[in-house]
């Protein structure tokens, strides 16, 4: 398999993952960060937006893991790389929306 294909793989994967907190927040009806808000990726947008931004990244991911090359499910360096993708995403993810998060308590009390 050639290289770029593993890359568009691990991409999608980080995709797919910041598809889900978007998409989970705005279907829930709650406001949540995005690129779009004000400051981007801090200030919150309508749970509207969230749903079109998760829903893009869904597509996105879903083009980037399937649309190229041919992902085989199992004990292969694809896999490896697409959990690896989606373990970073996760953590990453985890730690920006924890501080926003936290930073917006802090400013409330």
């Amino acid at each position: 398999m050639s290289w770029y294909i593993y890359i568009s793989h691990f991409v999608g994967a980080l995709f797919l993952v910041n598809a889900l907190p978007h998409f989970i927040q705005g279907v829930s009806g709650s406001p949540f960060q995005s690129p779009f808000a004000k400051p981007p990726g801090i200030g919150e947008s309508s749970p509207s937006v969230n749903v079109l931004w998760g829903f893009f990244n869904f597509l996105v991911g879903y083009g980037l893991l399937l649309g190229v090359g041919d992902f085989t499910p199992g004990l292969t360096l694809d896999t490896l790389l697409t959990c690896i993708g989606a373990l970073a995403a996760g953590l990453l993810l985890s730690r920006h929306f924890g501080q926003v998060r936290n930073k917006k308590t802090s400013d409330n009390q």
